[in-house]
């Protein structure tokens, strides 16, 4: 009965006084100023219930670290199905408080035909990596490695199971160990070990592998190597804070830039060093599967501080210098390229390379010539080292053009195109300046400082509907957010999520907020999103890629502690089955790993149908603003399962 009914039946039997000819005008009075009272009273009972009842619903009990283990702990055997999330709550000794129908009236298993469960894959797919499957590659051209980029498979070849861990998979050391260690079982590769014993790269001790920092150019070690580099450019002044670094082997020389503040993105093909990419997020290493072949990097122009190279084996030189033109065009102004390995010091080198000291000239001098007619300048070329430095701005090199004809500066050109985008022979044109002393796009902040300041592309007015007050807001409303998280979620502050991916990154507010924790974030702008953000992430000093979510993301399974999906099934729901967008979710995040999704509670309840088939545990939550926002979170966890022995055994007699 709702507080009118209430009110109004109460009234309605409220005592009347009877008036009888001639009785005192005192017992009207009395009669009046009691059904005064009444009115008062229950009015009165109506606001506080209501109030109460409001204040009950916004308090949200937070997911203690024991909840959380018996959540991602629950169904550990494959065999197992999924409970209903109202009996998860009821098991959980009141820590949580799953309370579905309070607010939305929406039944969870009302939909048509109950819960599909989705079968484990075979163990043979534990390392698929849909859009870089070396079986698919087979049928693509060599030519310029082209068989090497992304070739997602069609919609009748999508896998609609979940791939398993291997057997006795663990969760990854934690950070900053993860950075010298992760468990062979997680990663069952000894072949790098092997091929690059030599080198330092990897080394089995037991039942983990050793990471010792060393690697083809520097077998003093990742660390003595970065050192020589501090010597010739200043690495840690707060200039330099975004890095890539392609052809990254397992990552060493990004994961000890870390403790200088520097986030490197590093970028390897699946190819045959088995395993790079993987090994270097076991390792809590920003990585992705890439090539440089005959598309551009998924990043957007002027997005890196420094670029590097030690013996990655690309012909900078070849195609008309196009691998060195696509440097260019990922490099800030003012950024660096350093290149150590064949050809720089060949006659030092050229015998252990088993290479002619006339071919390494030429490779260097062929390297040269490029570097002049992108018009970067030489720094310095010190023992193993070749620095050169891209200028702040074009005015100069649209000078210098009349003496090199080529490569020409592209015209109406989109520079931040990137998904699926040709690479061309032409430079990509810097922003207008006044002055032969202004930076191109905007001079940037030093780090820290350049996480919160405003970013040139803001100042400048390129991203549409976005001014600086609104970066402003959005940076406040982000912290709000995260603090919310980590009362929901206390590991979030305690180390358990090392890599995190933001599934629709927007300006970056949510990695800007998250770097109090020792975590780093894959920043995802969407391909086709209205607002291309992801120069705006670069510019703060965070880094990211675009990815279209109909498609498979360029990484190994397992690679992800936590995912946040901010109205991304909103953005999708119309656009391909959100089905495969869950599944591709499951495939990157680890074992016990948790998502953060936020929605409004149609799409949820959505997903969340979807996911109690994945072996997935969930709670729909109210917004952090109280229960009145239509946008809620739901928090999942994946729970622990691993493929069976048996059938690794199965495997690997089908191999022999």
């Amino acid at each position: 009965m709702g507080c009118d009914e209430l009110f109004k039946n109460l009234v309605c039997k409220v005592p009347m006084a009877k008036e009888y000819a001639g009785s005192p005008k005192i017992h009207q009075i009395e009669s009046k100023r009691k059904r005064l009272t009444w009115v008062l009273s229950v009015s009165g009972l109506c606001i506080l219930f209501y109030i109460l009842g409001a204040w009950q619903n916004t308090n949200i009990a937070p997911i203690s670290n024991s909840t959380s283990d018996k959540l991602s702990k629950a169904a550990c055997d494959p065999s197992n199905t999924v409970t209903n999330t109202r009996s998860a709550t009821q098991s959980s000794s009141g820590a949580m408080s799953l309370d579905f129908n309070a607010h939305h009236q929406v039944g969870i298993n009302e939909t048509a035909g109950g819960v599909h469960k989705f079968p484990p894959c075979e163990l043979s797919f534990s390392e698929y990596t849909p859009c870089q499957d070396p079986k698919r590659a087979r049928k693509f051209n060599k030519k310029m490695l082209i068989y090497r980029e992304r070739h997602c498979p069609p919609k009748e070849d999508l896998l609609k199971c979940l791939i398993p861990a291997p057997p006795k998979y663990k969760n990854p050391f934690k950070w900053p160990q993860s950075r010298d260690y992760a468990w062979y079982d997680n990663i069952p590769h000894r072949e790098l070990s092997i091929e690059k014993a030599v080198q330092n790269w990897i080394q089995v001790e037991g039942d983990r592998f050793r990471f010792p920092g060393g690697g083809t150019m520097f077998p003093r070690g990742a660390d003595a190597y970065i050192d020589d580099i501090n010597e010739l450019i200043a690495l840690t002044d707060g200039n330099i804070r975004t890095a890539i670094d392609t052809g990254c082997g397992v990552a060493s020389w990004g994961a000890y830039l870390l403790k200088r503040d520097i986030l490197t993105m590093s970028f390897a093909p699946r190819d045959t060093h088995e395993a790079q990419v993987q090994f270097a997020l076991e390792r809590g290493v920003p990585a992705m599967i890439g090539v440089l072949a005959s598309e551009r990097m998924p990043y957007p122009a002027r997005a890196f501080d420094m670029a590097h190279c030690s013996r990655c084996l690309i012909p900078w030189y070849d195609n008309e210098g196009l691998y060195l033109i696509e440097v260019d065009r990922v490099l800030r102004p003012g950024g660096y390229w350093i290149l150590s390995g064949p050809p720089i010091r060949w006659k030092k080198y050229y015998r252990g390379w088993e290479r002619t000291q006339e071919d390494l000239k030429q490779e260097q001098d062929a390297i040269e010539d490029v570097a002049r007619r992108l018009c970067w300048k030489k720094v310095i070329e010190k023992d193993d080292l070749a620095i050169w430095q891209k200028p702040i701005n074009h005015i100069e090199c649209i000078n210098s053009k009349k003496i090199y004809k080529t490569p020409h500066i592209c015209q109406n050109d989109n520079a931040d195109s990137a998904w699926y985008k040709k690479m061309e022979t032409c430079i990509t044109p810097l922003p207008e300046v006044s002055n032969v002393e202004e930076v191109a796009g905007g001079a940037l902040e030093k780090w820290p400082e350049r996480a919160f300041a405003v970013p040139p592309r803001i100042r400048s007015g390129l991203i549409p509907g976005v001014t600086a007050e609104n970066f402003r807001e959005d940076n406040e409303m982000w912290k709000e957010r995260v603090a919310h998280y980590k009362k929901i979620i206390p590991p979030v502050a305690h180390g358990r999520y090392r890599n995190v991916m933001d599934m629709n990154a927007g300006l970056g507010g949510f990695a800007a907020a998250m770097t109090k924790y020792p975590a780093w974030v894959m920043n995802v702008v969407p391909a086709n999103s209205n607002k291309d953000t992801l120069g705006v992430i670069y510019e703060r000093g965070f880094i990211g890629t675009y990815q279209d979510w109909c498609e498979a993301f360029s990484t190994y399974p397992r690679t992800y502690d936590l995912i946040h999906a901010s109205n991304v099934f909103s953005i999708y729901q119309d656009r391909c089955d959100i089905t495969y967008i869950l599944l591709e979710m499951d495939r990157i995040l680890r074992p016990e790993g948790t998502v953060i999704f936020r929605d409004t509670v149609e799409v949820l309840v959505k997903i969340q149908s979807i996911t109690e088939g994945m072996r997935w545990k969930s709670q729909i939550m109210d917004h952090e603003s109280g229960p009145f926002n239509p946008e809620k979170i739901l928090l999942a966890v994946k729970t622990y399962w691993t493929g069976e022995p048996e059938q690794q055994q199965q495997q690997q007699e089908q191999q022999q």
